[in-house]
Formats: C-alpha cells, structure tokens, sequence
C-alpha cells in the first residue's frame, strides 16, 4: 500500500497494513515461529503509528475538536493499553500459551480502536480541518512515523513536548537493536 497524502488517508493506510499482518498471524496455527515474526511486525508498525499520532494527531485534535481534549485523551488511553500488551507479548515465543491469549488481546484492542478512529474521529478531523492542515499532518505524521521508536515504552511520556524530544533517540536504539537481532525478519 503506498502512503501519502493527508494524514488520515496515511494513518487509515496504517490500518489496513497492520490488519494484514493480523490475518497472515490468525491464518498460522498456534506455536507457527512465523506468528512471532508477524507479531514483531505488527509491533514495530503499531509503534511507530501510534508515536506519530501522539505527537501530531491528537494535538490538532485538541486544537480543532469541540471535545477534543477528551477525545485526544481517550485515544491515548488505548494507546497505553496497547502499548502495554505489545511488552508483554515481546517476551512470549509463538510456542508459549501467553503467545496467543496476549495476540488476541492485542488484535482485539487495535480492531476497537481502528473503528473508533474511522467511524468518529476521522471524520469530525475532516470536517473541522482544511485540506492544507490536514495534508501538512500528513507530512508530519510520515517524517515522526521515520523517527519514532520501533519497541513499546509503556513508561515513555505520550505529550507533546517530551514525547517528540524523547522519541527519536529510543528510535535509534531500537533500530539498531532490531538490525542487530533481525527482529521481524523471516531468517
């Protein structure tokens, strides 16, 4: 799928590229090595999308958003609970019974939040924003998505300013971690 374009229609790409991961994790049985390999994908994608949102999406949410504090806040809040079943399941092999009570989990969570996000918040975004503001996220969105950590932090702040300070630095080391280890390669 290509990215581009304004910042929904690049986060709704981001959608659909971890529901693909999801399907190619649910169409392997139980203990298949290659879940874990899709699901340090799923990881490193779901990271990266939500870092960026956090840094520029829900910002203009509660800029732009009658509500958009609350709106913005909820959001993060699902992020947070994502983000914590993602560490989680970083320490289970595909082989170990919390491997697949933990992917559910997580697939769960992110369906929920998906539709959430396209059936109410994308749209009021739309409505409220021009095109310039939203293609000038867009823009944003991709450059932080190129920065941003490839591991879950539960711990790491998730407001702007700390959270755009802080992001590129633990990216780096986790891209380099990743190189090191040939986390989310097939071998």
């Amino acid at each position: 799928m290509g990215h581009g374009g304004n910042v929904i229609d690049e986060l709704v790409t981001d959608h659909r590229e971890v529901e693909q991961i999801f399907s190619r994790i649910e169409g392997l049985p139980p203990g298949e090595k290659d879940r874990k390999i899709y699901a340090d994908q799923a990881t490193m994608g779901l990271v990266r999308h939500s870092v960026a949102e956090e840094e520029y999406l829900y910002p203009a949410v509660r800029e732009h958003l009658a509500g958009g504090d609350a709106l913005a806040d909820k959001e993060i809040d699902d992020h947070s609970k994502a983000e914590q079943i993602m560490k989680d399941l970083e320490g289970c092999d595909a082989d170990d019974p919390e491997f697949d009570r933990l992917i559910g989990m997580l697939m769960d969570e992110i369906r929920s939040h998906v539709a959430d996000e396209e059936e109410n918040l994308f749209p009021q975004l739309r409505a409220a924003c021009s095109a310039d503001t939203l293609d000038a996220l867009g823009d944003k969105v991709r450059q932080a998505k190129k920065m941003a950590p490839t591991r879950p932090h539960p711990s790491a702040p998730d407001k702007p300013p700390a959270n755009k300070l802080l992001a590129p630095g633990a990216g780096l080391v986790d891209r380099m971690r990743d190189a090191l280890t040939g986390r989310g390669k097939k071998a």
